[in-house]
This record gives structure tokens, C-alpha cells and sequence, in this order.
């Protein structure tokens, strides 16, 4: 079983509208309503590969009564989530049929307990025990300690779990120092952790931090890696417009899965990179075109060497 934590779960909206201008009324052409937050996006992907994956962090209120109805409804992932008093928050991503662009609107989430994060770490605990890896992905909500998930990952690392974090600024800066397996941050989140701009310079320091090993996105550019074994980049055939959102997500299940199995690096980073333009391609936010993404397994561009990196 594969583990995703997600302490900021959301309901995710997606509006389409013929086009999208600041300042007028505007007609939704379309409504798509889903189960989010990042690691609930990495799991509806690992299921659609086929592995087992179960799913953990926070749910509450009237919003999170929904979004683990929707969950149910899921295909395949397991559904651990820890109830709250707070409602869980929303998401809204808007979507202009005429660019293709989108504008992403994200609620902060609930406030959680310190009860709260106590059951959970516990919950947390008992779910390590029977998991191959687990991925902690997302924001915190407030009222969850912003070295949340350097707890979690020395968890993980005491169960002989490998883990992979996927967040950014003081919770990724922290949970980094606990020595993850994996990071995977896009340009923006390297370049905070790191001060550098320059990828190549920023993964080799974000290594230095701790992390194993270091995938980071560079949008349509796909995907830089820096790892014990060697370091690869991995791009698209063709650069790539779209709705972005669950993208990261979908690479990260790429990456996670590929741990799992076993497959070596080149072959871990091209079903990343596959998966998360076939994400980009799709209108609704966190789905992927399984047929594009059979197609893409072989167009993906990866370069690089074995060898300590």
C-alpha cells in the first residue's frame, strides 16, 4: 500500500467559461466538483495505475462531509482521513476556454486542534506500518506546527518507510533537514528553499539540506533530477498550454510509483513527465488522458548519466 498525506485537503471546483475578463458577470459554461489537495490528487493517479493507496490528513464540516462522499465514489483510494471541527476548505479553478489559461482561487483551510493533530499523528502511525512509501504533499491548515511534516518524515524514516515531501517554504525548509528520500519542488519553491535561481546549483544545495534525492519541476520544461545514482532532465516532445493544475501531482504519483517498482531513474522521470502532460492536457484540474499518456511513455526526452551526482 502506498500512503498519501494530505493535511490541507479540499473540494475542488472547477468553472469553464467561454472567456475569462476581470471586472464583468460571467456565464459557467461547465461545473466539475472532485475530492482535492494534493495528495488526493496523487491518489486518484496511483489508482489509476494500479496500486493500492490509501489516503490520510484532515476533513471537516459541511464541505468535508462532501468531499469524502466524492472520495467514495473514487476508484480506489482508501479513504483515512481524520475528522475535524472546522470545515475543509475549497478550491476554485477557473478556466478560460478561449486560452486555455487558468486562474486558481485556494481558501486557507480549516483551523485544527492541537487534539486534532495529536489523533492524527497517531492514526499516522498505525497507517506507516503497513505502507511500501508515502508521499506529504500539500499546505498546512492553520493550527498544524510549521515542522509538521519534519516530525513525519523522521516518522517514516524510523518505520524503514521511504518518503517523499512535496511542499514548499518553512515547512519544506524544515521537513528537508529530516532527510526525505524525495523532494520534489518547482523553480519558485527550489529557489526560496535555496536562494539560487540556477536549478543545477539549487537541487545540488537542496541535497546538501538533506534530501536524498531532488526532482524539480521547471513547468514546461518537465524535470530536473539530482540523485545518489546520477542526474537526468526529462522534458515533453513539444512544449505544453493547458490547465496546469494537479500536474505536480500527477508527476509526484509518477515518481512515487516508481519507487515502488523498482524502475531506475530515466524510467521513473519519463512516466512523470508523460503523466503530468497528460494532466495538462486534460480541461478538469487533476485529471490525466490515459491514452496520451500511453502515447507520450514513448516521446519523453530524458538525458543525463549514472554515477554520483
Amino acid at each position: 500500500m502506498i500512503l498519501t498525506v494530505t493535511l490541507n485537503t479540499a473540494l475542488d471546483l472547477t468553472y469553464r467559461v467561454p472567456s475569462l475578463r476581470p471586472h464583468t458577470s460571467h456565464r459557467v459554461s461547465e461545473v466539475v466538483e472532485r475530492p482535492g489537495g494534493k495528495g488526493v490528487n496523487v491518489a486518484r493517479v496511483l489508482a489509476a495505475l494500479g496500486h493500492e493507496v490509501t489516503v490520510t490528513g484532515f476533513a471537516g464540516g459541511a464541505t468535508g462531509r462532501v468531499l469524502r462522499e466524492r472520495l467514495a465514489d473514487t476508484p480506489g483510494p482508501v479513504d483515512a482521513l481524520v475528522p475535524v471541527a472546522g470545515a475543509t476548505r475549497r478550491t476554485v479553478a477557473i478556466v478560460d476556454a478561449r486560452s486555455g489559461d487558468t486562474t486558481q482561487l485556494n481558501e486557507p483551510g480549516p483551523q485544527i486542534a492541537p487534539a486534532e493533530w495529536g489523533t492524527f499523528l497517531d492514526r499516522y502511525e498505525e497507517l506507516l506500518a503497513g505502507a511500501a512509501a508515502v508521499a506529504l504533499c500539500g499546505s498546512l491548515p492553520p493550527g498544524v506546527p510549521v515542522g509538521a511534516y519534519a516530525t513525519l518524515v523522521r516518522a517514516a524514516r524510523a518505520a524503514g518507510v521511504p518518503v517523499l515531501l512535496d511542499t514548499s517554504g518553512e515547512p519544506l525548509r524544515r521537513g528537508v533537514a529530516a532527510r526525505p528520500d524525495l523532494i520534489k519542488p518547482n523553480a519558485d519553491e527550489l529557489a526560496e528553499l535555496t536562494g539560487s535561481h540556477e536549478p543545477s546549483r539549487a537541487t545540488q544545495d537542496a541535497r546538501r539540506r538533506g534530501a536524498r534525492a531532488v526532482v524539480a519541476s521547471l513547468g514546461a520544461d518537465g524535470l530536473l533530477a539530482v540523485t545518489p545514482e546520477g542526474r537526468w532532465r526529462a522534458a515533453p516532445p513539444t512544449r505544453v498550454h493547458g490547465n496546469p493544475t494537479g500536474a505536480g501531482d500527477a508527476a509526484v504519483a509518477g515518481l512515487l510509483s516508481g519507487l515502488v517498482e523498482n524502475l531506475d531513474w530515466p524510467t521513473r522521470l519519463t512516466r512523470a513527465v508523460a503523466l503530468a502532460t497528460a494532466t495538462v492536457h486534460t480541461p478538469t484540474a487533476g485529471d490525466h488522458d490515459p491514452a496520451l499518456y500511453t502515447d507520450l511513455l514513448h516521446r519523453v526526452t530524458v538525458t543525463g548519466e549514472s554515477g554520483a551526482a
